[in-house]
């Protein structure tokens, strides 16, 4: 406790006279009764770099429309790679992967590469506000083009190199990228998987593209790729340009995230540079609690917004771990060996990685050193109060155990960890500073000891500044303000407990959670319903409500057609080929009809609450059902071949 920053900052409140609130209960109201002092004592607490100072901390204190430092101008990158107090021989990140040694990039190594790359896009005309996009793996490229791109005031974006050409050009074609940095092959499990007919299909179906940089070439290739000029990445490495951070506004586009798409196209959640420095160095530094000695991991991918959050490790110094490849292989505990042999000091990954630990009766303390690690975090889904039995029995008895939830939408936290906190089995240590996080009801009532829909009741500055395209504002209100008014609803279910804890449910909406990637129902339908042989279709993912959970798949069969041995293998096939191997359901039901409401919606939210044990008549109005006889049918399919559990009501 003594070593905590969040000690450091409080004992710095006081000696400032700022505050003197010792407990964090306190400290957390004050942060969210003062928005204001509380966020410019952030940036003052931390050197945040203005080259323009901004005039105030927050105008226009409201939600939408809250205006952040006005007139403030930094640079993310350069809070990143301007890390005063690291010398330039320390490690920076660790590209550590499943068929290749573990590798130590150095500050000044990082340094250089992304000087280098910064002046190659210069080279090819990409400007402040240009978007480059990424196809890549979790590997040294990625922060190396997200930082140059950041240097020089352009927008990044990335997708796994898993997602299919569907769903990566769903999200790309929005943005109309300049450069496309991306790689033609990877390894995941013991095989290699070949993606060019994948990235063809990308160039081609991206006009806007003038370059394609690939990564991980051993020869010269082609001169173009699908019509676009291609360099290799370490030809790319060979330019030289002088360092200089382009100084932007506070709320100049960092970065492009996406929503799952549940009843559309991913919408393009854009973040700011200002908002994102704020938030990281608060979440990670204070929260995740990391000093420049801290060895940082988490097990994400390039198309999670944990992906970020990860290399947001390099703002404290950390040295950050990327690995690039599958978690369990070539062993059920690889990432446990990986962390004696890098001394990882923080581990994260998803409940549900924890889960199958668990069930394979993992005891990595017993053939590990794990004398290092101090941390694990988890999120992605709730973990259990069992999966919460197992980091202490099977790891250390005395480790911290973070369990955290928030949201791509602000790339953080709501719900966090804090190292001075005590931890309870299933449940979230507290609310971050900062966010004035509520459970309410139906009415808009704040609840207490009782399940809510989780909401947000004042501005932060790494909420989106806008949806992509959304140039009224009317989808980014939609999205998160129209149940209530001024008021963020984030879409999960929440209760807050007497002690100030709070327990995650899962969504409440119909968003698709694997592994801590989320989807939206509709990328699912456009894939499945786009086979002759299938008419409709219904998903519901039950995985975050039960921690381990199941997503089911029900299908109705066109005319002369069933649901056979030789259809479900298919319907997998083009799910793992289109979307990504984590979304093949566990199940595939065929059902007579999809029950939909009286305009044409599918019922996915009503049978997900059904499936989890609240009453029909809670879960939906039958005189809104077009058929109500079709949703009785699906559940009782569902209840003969699926365990289905209840949801806990607190």
């Amino acid at each position: 406790m003594r070593r905590a920053n969040i000690i450091k900052y409080q004992n710095w409140l006081a000696e400032t006279n700022h505050r003197n609130l010792p407990e964090y209960i306190p400290l957390w109201l004050w942060s969210i009764q003062e928005i204001g002092p509380f966020w410019q004592t952030i940036a003052d607490y931390f050197g945040v770099k203005f080259s323009v100072k901004p005039k105030c901390p927050i105008e226009k204190r409201e939600m939408p429309g809250a205006h952040w430092f006005p007139g403030g101008k930094l640079n993310y990158a350069e809070h990143v790679l301007s890390q005063a107090k690291m010398p330039g021989d320390a490690v920076a990140l660790i590209e550590a992967a499943e068929d290749r040694a573990p590798a130590k990039i150095t500050w000044d190594q990082l340094r250089n590469r992304v000087s280098s790359m910064a002046a190659f896009l210069s080279s090819r005309g990409v400007k402040p506000g240009d978007r480059v996009a990424a196809y890549l793996t979790n590997t040294s490229e990625a922060v190396v083009g997200m930082l140059a791109t950041a240097m020089i005031g352009a927008v990044w974006s990335s997708c796994a190199s898993e997602f299919g050409r569907g769903s990566t050009v769903d999200r790309f074609g929005q943005i109309t990228p300049k450069i496309l940095i991306a790689r033609r092959r990877y390894s995941y499990a013991g095989h290699e998987f070949d993606r060019s007919a994948e990235l063809t299909g990308i160039i081609e179906s991206l006009p806007s593209l003038e370059s394609v940089v690939l990564v991980g070439e051993r020869d010269r290739g082609a001169e173009n790729l699908a019509g676009r000029r291609v360099v290799l990445f370490e030809d790319a490495l060979r330019s030289r340009g002088k360092e200089e951070f382009v100084q932007v506004d506070f709320s100049h586009p960092l970065w492009i995230l996406y929503s799952s798409g549940t009843t559309g196209l991913p919408k393009g959640i854009v973040h700011g540079h200002g908002g994102i420095v704020l938030e990281h160095l608060k979440a990670l530094c204070l929260h995740n609690d990391l000093h420049p000695d801290d060895v940082f991991f988490w097990y994400t991918s390039t198309g999670w917004m944990m992906w970020n959050y990860l290399v947001g490790g390099l703002l404290a110094g950390s040295t950050v771990v990327l690995y690039d490849g599958s978690p369990s292989y070539p062993r059920a505990d690889s990432l446990w060996e990986l962390s004696e042999k890098l001394g990882i000091t923080f581990f994260g990954t998803s409940a549900a990685y924890l889960l199958q630990c668990m069930k394979s009766k993992l005891k990595p303390a017993d053939h590990y050193d794990l004398s290092k690690l101090r941390g694990v975090g988890s999120t992605g889904s709730p973990l259990t109060p069992d999966g919460f039995g197992w980091v202490y029995s099977s790891l250390k008895k005395d480790i911290w155990l973070a369990s955290i939830s928030g949201g791509t939408d602000v790339c953080s936290g709501f719900l966090v960890g804090l190292p001075t906190l005590s931890v309870y089995a299933g449940e979230l240590q507290c609310r971050a500073l900062g966010a004035r996080v509520e459970a309410f009801d139906e009415d808009g009532s704040s609840l207490l000891e009782e399940v809510g829909e989780l909401v947000v009741l004042e501005p932060m500055p790494s909420m989106p500044l806008y949806l992509w395209g959304d140039t009224d504002g009317s989808k980014y209100r939609e999205a998160y303000f129209s149940v209530y008014p001024g008021v963020w609803r984030h879409g999960d279910w929440i209760r807050i407990t007497e002690r100030w804890t709070a327990v995650i449910y899962g969504r409440s909406d119909s968003t698709i959670k694997r592994h801590g990637l989320r989807l939206g129902t509709s990328e699912i339908y456009r894939a499945v319903e786009s086979l002759e042989e299938v008419a409709d279709s219904l998903a519901v993912d039950l995985e975050s409500l039960e921690g381990e959970g199941s997503l089911l798949l029900f299908v109705v069969p066109r005319s002369g057609f069933k649901l056979d041995d030789k259809l479900s293998k298919k319907i997998r096939t083009r799910i793992r080929t289109e979307l990504s191997p984590r979304y093949v359901p566990d199940q595939i039901l065929e059902v007579r009809a999809v029950p939909r409401t009286l305009n044409g919606k599918k019922l996915e939210i009503p049978v997900k609450r059904i499936l989890t044990g609240v009453p029909s008549a809670a879960a939906v109005n039958l005189g809104s059902v077009n058929d109500p006889k079709a949703l009785d049918e699906l559940i009782s399919k569902a209840r003969e071949r699926v365990p289905v559990g209840r949801r806990e009501q607190g």
